[in-house]
């Protein structure tokens, strides 16, 4: 962006767009507590959708909490985790998961709360993941698929 005034030039990195002021956040399904880094409100206007969580999300862990003998020994691949909340609770009973999303900025907080997870000691297995998935893109699904 150029000032019609200056000849100086103005760049405007995505940092001035991207809202990082996660917060620690503790939710409880059950007998499950997940302390998870995420945003209250985020704007769709960026595609950054995945910085929060949604209602939809605690419901479902609701029901998987409750139900959690359907989960045991499975291996999951979860489209469009977000921040992580219903994968991370999966990796407390399945045998492997493996968590996408296709926004860098959404993986890099999805890993900190992976990273976050692992140092509570409550994952069943090391076997949670995450990558980058673009949905539709066979190649990327195909190698995150041999590399489980």
């Amino acid at each position: 962006m150029k000032d019609d005034d200056s000849d100086e030039d103005i760049f405007l990195d995505d940092s001035f767009f991207v809202n990082r002021d996660y917060e620690l956040t503790t939710f409880n399904f059950g007998n499950s507590a997940l302390q998870l880094f995420c945003l209250r409100s985020s704007s769709t206007d960026y595609d950054l959708t995945g910085q929060l969580v949604w209602p939809g999300a605690v419901l479902l862990n609701n029901y998987l909490s409750g139900n959690p003998k359907m989960l045991e020994g499975l291996s999951i691949i979860e489209l469009g985790s977000g921040v992580g909340i219903t994968g991370i609770l999966c990796s407390r009973f399945c045998s492997e998961v493996v968590l996408t999303d296709h926004n860098e900025e959404v993986l890099e907080i999805l890993r900190k709360n992976i990273a976050l997870e692992s140092s509570f000691g409550n994952l069943i297995s090391s076997g949670l993941n995450a990558e980058k998935l673009e949905w539709g893109n066979r190649d990327q699904l195909g190698q995150i698929l041999q590399n489980a």
